[in-house]
């Protein structure tokens, strides 16, 4: 593997040195120049980003047509969520698949810039809080933010635009009809693209292929404009509700291949029920020369579901109310451009967990996990950092960046039940004592410093070339400190560091987009959870690894895109750890394939003909810290096709794995079992859309003229070196 690894190396270093020549035969329209916004908060042309960062702009999601996050960041290099049951799912940016208290911490889901969780009380499954299917365009940042961005940006960033009011917006209502009795019905208002006020609604019924696994989701979003003091002021709304009814693991080796067994449910009784309302303000103007980006906020999520994956299946109560204040000014010439900013947040969290009766199984499991209350507790927390990141433009191709954060968060803990290590009524557990133990009251504050350095040099107008060295950090999660397990009376935790080095390059003309980095990291005070259920502190791990992303017109009709990563998670650190597995350094990080891969063909003969074909394929990964065991990976195809009858009504028809392929959405070993998730089959999808003008149609038909029109110079060998490394025919 280690060849494999050196030699995919050796191909994209072969890429490096070709793009500068390709990208020389023809520089890029403007119409073409792709801008983001998620690293500055501010729009700024993506070749003059220095790191890596993906985008799926609005007419893919449009294309797209996801109804969850997994069908649509399959075409980011080096992520992978794990779909779960129902609207569920677990991340994994530049990562393993990370599980347990604090591993949704690791990573930063943004709405409009804005954090939709407290730093604190994250949630693993929280990117269902977010109306992405109605969204203008989704960024994704992989590895450590940059100084804007604080807690939790440790291994990536997800950052969900959601649609301004104004003429670039396209009014449309739509009706969706599938397999296992899928129903959703979607509507953007008004039907006036002139509007200073819009709404997006979306509500998805789905019957769940499996037994007992349906869900209803609704989802709004509602935005209105306004001038105020002499500035742009957006007032922007979102409410979510999931109810949702959940299937379990089923258990036993290639369970999940079995026609008889991959489509029960084990756990009828599961289900998860979860809101979440966020009301936030983006106010932007410029004085004296400074820009000023103000964006206050208030949020509120509830949420109670069973926790059917652990013994004893206790039932689980969340919440929290949250405020606070993104700041920032920008000052400075196109030679020397400065931010400053400050972030302040508030929240109240609580947690309650409960378990109705006795623990099935084992007299351990019976003694150590008893039936009552296990954690009732409240954490206020208050937050405050301050940053400034500067780039300077040495010459017209060189940029030099730097910036450096100054983070602190604080909580204050309130035990809400009997203190200790006991069950509910005081009493105590054999074999060494309950699972469940409960701090006395207290109080915690972490500090933390996250620099980062990078450059970017532009060699030509559409070609650079980047690097940077940066800190990513995470302070533990509310659930790490206070939801204790047996022999801790005190999570003696740090804030999780993360430490990267990354290069790479990217050129991108009318044609050929591509985009290729390499990156190795290690990270410190980590805190994983075993194959028995029990969390490991002060771990550490390496991360290293290659990712490609490119985008190919071939023809007037035809594009490729293909998005692929190898990377090697590992273990850095030997411990046995108590009760459980034994951990060595240099053994794969459990579920962290190295492989991850898209490729998807589409074809455009008109402006009212589309269709795509997508491979995606995962590789190999193992199930447990001490490799033992493992799951295959497996690849499947989807297909794609879209019709405008007229301008006003379209069709837009999805036929989901289409050779009905037996697959594991997530594979596991715990408490001495396989388990798995199993994926859905073949499934079709029907969409029939409305649109009460033609400004999607205009649109459309001048991206045409424009590709017709496009030079048609492309670089022979860096087709050649790609399909060479990804072993493409």
């Amino acid at each position: 593997m280690q060849l494999r690894f050196r030699q995919g190396c050796a191909s994209a270093l072969l890429l490096l040195a070709l793009v500068p020549v390709a990208a020389a035969q023809g520089s890029p329209d403007d119409s073409m120049i792709e801008i983001v916004v998620t690293s500055q908060r501010r729009e700024q042309p993506r070749l003059q980003h220095a790191g890596n960062i993906d985008r799926i702009g609005s007419e893919s999601l449009m294309a797209i047509q996801h109804h969850h996050m997994h069908e649509l960041l399959t075409r980011v290099s080096g992520v992978w969520l794990s779909r779960n049951s129902g609207q569920e799912h677990l991340t994994a940016i530049r990562s393993p698949v990370l599980t347990g208290a604090g591993s949704c911490g690791a990573f930063l889901f943004l709405e409009d810039g804005i954090p939709i969780r407290p730093a604190g009380f994250c949630n693993v499954n929280s990117l269902f809080e977010i109306n992405s299917e109605q969204a203008r365009s989704v960024e994704v940042i992989r590895g450590p933010g940059n100084a804007l961005y604080g807690s939790n940006a440790l291994h990536g960033i997800i950052n969900v635009l959601m649609p301004m009011p104004g003429p670039d917006r396209t009014p449309r209502v739509s009706l969706e009809i599938g397999d296992n009795d899928f129903y959703r019905a979607k509507a953007d208002l008004p039907f006036s693209a002139e509007s200073p006020w819009l709404a997006s609604l979306v509500y998805a019924d789905d019957g769940g292929f499996r037994d007992d696994s349906g869900y209803q989701q609704g989802k709004l979003h509602a935005k209105r404009d306004w001038e105020l003091a002499n500035g742009a002021f957006a007032l922007g709304l979102t409410a979510t509700d999931l109810d949702q009814q959940t299937a379990g693991f089923i258990l036993g080796k290639d369970a999940y291949k079995d026609p008889a067994v991959n489509r029960s449910n084990p756990n009828p009784e599961a289900y998860r029920k979860a809101s979440a309302q966020r009301l936030y303000g983006i106010w932007t103007t410029t004085r004296n020369s400074v820009d000023f980006d103000l964006r206050p906020f208030l949020r509120h999520s509830d949420m109670e579901f069973l926790q059917h994956f652990l013994p004893g299946q206790p039932l689980e109560e969340n919440g929290h109310v949250s405020a606070g204040m993104l700041a920032t000014a920008t000052f400075g010439d196109a030679r020397h451009r400065t931010i400053v900013g400050m972030d302040v947040e508030w929240s109240d969290m609580f947690l309650v967990q409960t378990q109705d009766g006795p623990t099935p199984g084992s007299p351990f499991l019976m003694e150590t996990r008893p039936q009552g209350k296990h954690y009732d507790y409240d954490v206020t927390s208050a937050g405050v950092a301050a940053y400034v990141q500067t780039d300077w433009a040495v010459d017209e191709r060189l940029t030099l960046g730097a910036g450096l954060r100054l983070d602190y968060l604080a909580y204050d803990y309130n035990n809400r039940m009997l203190t200790g290590n006991t069950r509910d009524d005081g009493t105590a557990c054999g074999f060494g004592g309950c699972l469940y133990s409960r701090p006395a009251d207290r109080s915690d504050s972490f500090r933390n410093v996250a620099p980062k350095l990078s450059l970017n040099y532009q060699f030509s107008d559409s070609g650079s070339t980047y690097a940077s060295l940066s800190r990513g950090f995470r302070a533990p999660q509310a659930t790490e400190l206070y939801r204790l397990q047996s022999g801790q009376e005190i999570a003696d935790l740090d804030s999780e560091r993360i430490d990267a080095l990354e290069f790479g390059v990217r050129s991108i003309r009318d044609r050929l987009s591509l985009d290729i980095g390499f990156f190795a990291m290690k990270k410190r005070d980590s805190v994983y959870r075993d194959a028995d259920g029990y969390n490991v502190t002060g771990a550490r791990s390496k991360h290293r690894g290659i990712e490609v992303s490119l985008d190919w017109q071939l023809a007037d009709d035809w594009s490729v895109a293909i998005d692929a990563s190898h990377a090697h998670h590992t273990y850095d650190f030997d411990v046995i750890a108590s009760r459980g597995e034994t951990f060595n350094s240099g053994r794969d990080v459990d579920t962290a394939p190295r492989w991850l891969g898209s490729l998807e063909v589409n074809y455009e003969p008109t402006d009212k003909i589309n269709a795509g074909l997508q491979w995606t394929s995962i590789g190999k990964y193992y199930l447990d810290a001490e490799n033992r065991f493992s799951y295959p990976g497996h690849s499947i195809v989807n297909l794609r096709a879209g019709i405008s009858f007229t301008s006003r009504f379209s069709l837009v028809m999805r036929l989901n794995n289409v050779t009905d392929r037996d697959i594991a959405d997530r594979a596991d070993f715990a408490f001495g079992n396989y388990r798995y998730l199993p994926g859905r089959g073949r499934e079709l999808f029907a969409e029939f859309r409305y649109t009460p003008n033609e400004s999607l149609y205009a649109i459309s038909a001048a991206s045409s003229a424009s590709r017709s029109s496009s030079s048609q110079a492309n670089s022979a060998a860096a087709t050649e070196a790609i399909c060479s490394y990804f072993a493409l025919p």
